[in-house]
Order: structure tokens, then sequence, then C-alpha cells
């Protein structure tokens, strides 16, 4: 689900860039904010108490954090902390850079807990377990689009800069 909601939110604010608003115009502008959504919905899920079963909650989360890492409820509330100042981040332009890469090293740094998940079975949200075959490239996919949010940020260079102030 988190897919289809990083590419629907996507293509709206990059549907909304091909009505006339500038600032959707390029598409990496448009993912970082399809990611931000996304960031957002995942976040949310790291707060919720364990009696919501609607949705993956807090306690679906600790379970997926691998036994060597220390102080799992912590952990999840923390990251998914980390995951909404990303996902503001990456929705202003002055720190987007920043967010994108700091997303991308949090991707990596969550990837143990989605293999822990996958190969011990954990189920989500009163779900079956999601497969490795599934985790790995959604993660993938999420840090790609984190970096390609992170590059697009153009900074101008010294020679317009200088032009710009004069």
């Amino acid at each position: 689900m988190t897919v289809a909601v990083l590419v629907l939110a996507t293509l709206g604010f990059r549907g909304l860039g091909a009505l006339g608003v500038r600032r959707f115009a390029r598409w990496p502008v448009a993912a970082a904010h399809g990611l931000a959504v996304m960031l957002v919905l995942t976040a949310s899920a790291h707060f919720v108490p364990a009696e919501v079963t609607v949705m993956p909650n807090h306690a679906d989360l600790v379970r997926m954090v691998p036994p060597f890492v220390p102080y799992a409820g912590a952990m999840v509330y923390l990251t998914g902390v980390l995951e909404l100042l990303g996902a503001l981040g990456l929705v202003l332009t002055a720190t987007r850079r920043a967010a994108g890469w700091s997303l991308a090293a949090l991707f990596v740094a969550l990837l143990p807990a989605n293999i822990y998940a996958a190969v011990e079975q954990i189920p989500f949200a009163g779900g079956a377990a999601s497969p490795l075959w599934q985790r790995i490239p959604e993660q993938v996919l999420y840090l790609a689009v984190a970096v390609w949010a992170a590059r697009s940020t153009r900074t101008p260079s010294t020679p317009e800069r200088e032009l710009v102030h004069h």
C-alpha cells in the first residue's frame, strides 16, 4: 500500500504541475512531495496504540525490530519522529537535499528490521507477513526517490549567485 501512496501522491503533485502549479513542474520535486505524503502515513503507525487494529500500530513495529537492537519501543518512536522530520524536510526547498540524504541513510538503517520481519514472518496489522522479495525492492525504491530528490535540488553556482546579487 505504501508504494501505491507514493506513486499516486507523486502523480497527483506532478498533475498539479501540469496544470500550472510551478512548484510541481519537475518530477523530482513532485516525487519528493509524494515521498513526504507516504512518510507521514507510515510514521503515523509508529504512534498508534496496539488496540487499534485497522492499520499497523506501534506494537506491530516493535515486533519488527531485530533482537540485537536495544530499546525497541523507543527506537520505533525515534524512527517515527525521524520519518516526520524527513517528510517536512522534503517539502521545504532549503532542506530537501539534507532531508533526502538523511532519509536515504534512514532507509538503509531500517533494512535489517525489514529483513528480520520477512525472515521471521512477523505479521503486520493482523495480516500475513510481507515477503522479503517485496520488502527489499520497496526499501530500494524509497531510497532511490530520496536520493533523486536530494540530487535534484539545485544550488546556484558562484557566478550565478554573483549575478543575482548585482
